[in-house]
Formats: C-alpha cells, structure tokens, sequence
C-alpha cells in the first residue's frame, strides 16, 4: 500500500495526466519511503490509480449501481442463444488495463524514463558487469549519477503546473520537499547493484565511486531559453519561466541513453624514506629541450614498482627537499610521499609494504606505509629542518691542518644568496638570507679537506662554497683567502618522523 493520503489526489491526478511516470509520481507527493520506489512500476501504476478512484472495482461498482433498477433478465431458458460477449466490468476491466499498459510504455516528461526501464535488474546488471571488467579491489562502493541539465528544467515545469493548478484548493506543494530523480534512482539501484555484486555494500560514502551518467540529445535545447536576458521579467522569474517553456513539459519518444559506466577509486597516500648512493642519478626525470640526460631517475625507480602494484592510474611524486645528480643521500634517508591516481588495489598489509620496497632496486627505501597526509607535510618540512651534509673540498693553495681549524668555531653565519645562476631558468631571482649554524674540517692532504656542515633547510652548499661569482656572501673562497671547489657533497638525513 502506498503512503499517500487524501490531499495528494489531486496531485497524482494531475501527474499522471500530464505524463509523468508513476515513480516521479511518488518524488512529487514527496514519498520518502523507498520500499514504494523498489516495487515494479507496473505495480506502482496500478496502485496509483486505484488511490484516484480509477479502477475496475469501481468501475463495476457503478455499473451495477447504475443498473440495479433495470428489469431482470429473463430466465435462462427463454434466452436466445448468442455469442459468447464480454460483462461490463469485463470490458472495463480490460479497457484499464489497456489504459495501464499505454501509461507505462510512454516516456515520463520529467525523468525522460531514468525511473522506468533505466533502472532494473537489467541496469543493474550492466553496471555490475561494467564493474567487474575493470578489476578493482573493493569491499563498499558509492553509486553517482550524472543527470542531463534539462531534467531540472521539466521537474520545475511540472511542479509549476501542479501548483498552479492546486493554488485553488490551499494545497501546499514545497519545491524543496520533492524526492530527487537521483536519490529515487538510487533507491531502487543500490539494492540491485548489490545483489548483483554478490552482497556487496552499496553506501552513501566509499572510496570506490561508480559513476554512471545518462543524456538525452532530444530535449538538449529545452535549457537555451535559459540564455536569453529578459530584463523586464528579471524580478518575476516564474512568469520568465512560463512565458518560454510548456507547462506540462511536451512528451517526447525517446528516452535516455545511459553512457559508460565510470570507475574511480580515491586517491591512496604512501610514504617512506630512500638512500641513494651513487652520484648519477637525478632525483626526478632530467629532460633538456626534449632530450632525456639520465636513464633513470629516484622518482621513477620508486614508482614503477609501486604504482604497478596498486595498479594505480598515475602519480605524484614529493619529497622533502631534493638533492643534485651527483650528491648521495645518506644517513636515515630522505622522507618521501606518493600519492597513487585510481588505484584498482588499494590495500596491503605490513609484510607486502616489505615486500613491496624490496623490489626497488638502485636505491635503498625504508618505512614505506600508508598516509594521507604525507603529501602536503613533505613541502612544510621543506623550509622547517636544518640539514646536515659533508662535502669534499678542493683549495687551489696548499693548506695545513692549522689554516682550517678556524672554521670550527664559526657559528651562526649568515649567508646573503642570490639566486644561484645554475637554478636562474626555473627560479626567480632573489636575495634568500640563509643561515649556516655550524662547520666542522677534516684535513685530508694540502689541497683537500673535508668539510661537515648544519644549515638552514633550502641553503645553497655549492655555491657557499665556490661563491657562484660573487653571488653568495661571505663564501668559503673569502673565509680562506684561496679558490676553493666542491668535488663530493652528501645529504645526511637524521632521524625524524615522516609526519
């Protein structure tokens, strides 16, 4: 039995003659019982009609109330035989359902018949399949729908038509409390979806989204009205509105198309730590004029492997900090964050994240776990560490140990660095305060030592070194007295966590 009372007859009346299909019949008596969208419309329709008064019972009720003064017939005996003919209520009986049946197989001129044959089991099969060839891995997913635009220009219509109609009577009909085409579509779907899925839940909110969207090329044009400035109806939208588009909206043959179901999985956040010990590998892809310099990259050696995995459909690539092709990554490694586009996999537990980091080679990665937050902390720890390294340093005047001690007491320097020129054609050209907080030597021969250094994070250690032409100041080229060059530079990377 449908949830409808006294005061929606004459909306369902006026609905229904205006074509809508029995489910959106529902959405504008503001049905919210979904139970009522899930039963066959065939079923709904009936009921429907029933509710007005429009049925056969009724039909041949009044039949007999009409006839009830009428001679009796004769008596079997006396009748002359005849063909074998229909009764009244037979006849009426099957002139309703005639009228039914024609009801059902018109296209509805609001929903454009998403609620009628577009969402059975035969959809929901279609779904499922769709779904299934795409080979994800998911315990929930969330069902989205993309309606086409003139949908709200047709339920604003025939909600325009009922109010008017109603006005008289002090019927109240709120726009706000009519059921959504999406949340009915919904409704009847999730259970068949799921069902089909093999008892799958079908939720309000899941990381795994399938979109399906529908179009109907027929009505395109019923919201070009919607361009047109009408300045002298700017204050009255409702007489804009009836004054450009039919109230009913016009039947039309065809329905909605339903196009390729779409799958998407969120985003998944890893994040870890990785060493490189040679002096030939650049931290990201190191492409010239179009002209590819390395064979590899650390950001690739990481990523293949892993996003092969997820069967992920791309990603992003962050560190904290980055270092030159030819400077190692020591110490506990530098923290990294990936973020995995459309994963068809999305889960690992902590021996395959092992595994899983294992299988990089080239460079050594540790801590690899899930984070959705590593992202945007790798660009804030970025300006907030002091970084330590150790350098290799050539002077062009031969030196003792003695003429270098000085360096170890030196604290708090501050450097005035102009925009390196070898960074000049990707950065803007700047003076950046920098701070050295601390030095350390260690005397290899006369013209080599080796230097330890704690820096403000983003700290140019070249150019302090070789001075870049006068670009850094003070430099170590100054603080010698000599022309000095760096040979090696490493990153020693401390222990902090990732986030």
């Amino acid at each position: 039995m449908l949830p409808l009372k006294d005061k929606d007859k004459p909306v369902v009346q006026k609905l229904l003659s205006a074509g809508c299909c029995a489910r959106c019949v529902l959405r504008f008596c503001c049905v919210s019982v979904q139970a009522a969208y899930r039963q066959p419309q065939q079923e709904t329709l009936k009921e429907l009609h029933c509710f007005i008064g429009d049925t056969t019972d009724s039909g041949a009720a009044k039949s007999t109330e009409e006839n009830k003064d009428e001679p009796a017939e004769d008596p079997p005996s006396k009748r002359p035989k005849l063909e074998p003919s229909l009764t009244g209520a037979e006849l009426d009986q099957g002139s309703t359902a005639e009228k039914l049946k024609d009801e059902e197989s018109q296209v509805c001129v609001v929903c454009l018949g998403i609620l009628q044959e577009l969402c059975d089991k035969n959809q929901a099969i279609k779904i499922v399949e769709a779904v299934k060839g795409e080979n994800y891995e998911f315990d929930t997913l969330v069902l989205s729908v993309s309606l086409p635009a003139q949908l709200c220009v047709r339920e604003h219509s025939c909600w325009l038509h009922v109010k008017t109609q109603l006005r008289e009577k002090s019927i109240i009909l709120g726009k706000d409390d009519v059921i959504q085409v999406k949340e009915a579509f919904k409704w009847i779907m999730q259970s068949l979806v799921a069902k089909e899925l093999g008892g799958v839940a079908v939720v309000t909110k899941s990381p795994f989204e399938v979109g399906v969207e529908f179009t109907h090329p027929e009505t395109d044009a019923d919201c070009h009205f919607l361009y047109v400035s009408n300045s002298s109806n700017i204050f009255t939208p409702g007489l804009f509105f009836l004054s450009h588009y039919p109230c009913p909206p016009i039947q039309t043959t065809t329905r909605c198309s339903a196009q390729d179901v779409q799958c998407l999985h969120t985003s998944v956040f890893v994040a870890g730590r990785y060493n490189k010990f040679c002096r030939s590998l650049p931290q990201t892809p190191w492409v010239i004029d179009g002209e590819r310099r390395m064979e590899s990259s650390v950001e690739e050696l990481i990523a293949t492997p892993i996003v092969s995995a997820f069967r992920a459909q791309g990603f992003n690539f962050s560190s904290s900090g980055r270092e030159d092709v030819d400077v190692r990554t020591l110490g506990n490694g530098r923290p990294f964050a990936m973020e995995l586009l459309n994963p068809h996999r999305s889960r690992f537990n902590r021996v395959q994240m092992k595994q899983l980091q294992e299988k990089i080679k080239q460079i050594k990665v540790t801590h690899l776990y899930y984070h959705r937050e590593a992202m945007s902390r790798m660009k804030e720890g970025e300006e907030e560490k002091t970084k330590s390294y150790t350098a290799l340093i050539w002077t062009q005047k031969p030196i003792c140990s003695e003429d270098i001690t000085f360096i170890d007491g030196i604290k708090d320097l501050t450097l005035e660095q102009k925009t390196p020129l070898r960074v000049l054609h990707r950065r803007v050209l700047a003076v950046r305060p920098r701070v050295i907080h601390s030095m350390t030597t260690r005397f290899l021969d006369p013209h080599h030592f080796y230097l330890g250094l704690k820096t403000q994070a983003g700290t140019y250690i070249k150019e302090f070194v070789h001075g870049d032409f006068g670009r850094t100041k003070p430099n170590l080229c100054q603080l010698l007295k000599t022309e000095t060059d760096i040979l090696e530079l490493d990153v020693e990377v401390g222990w902090k966590p990732l986030i």
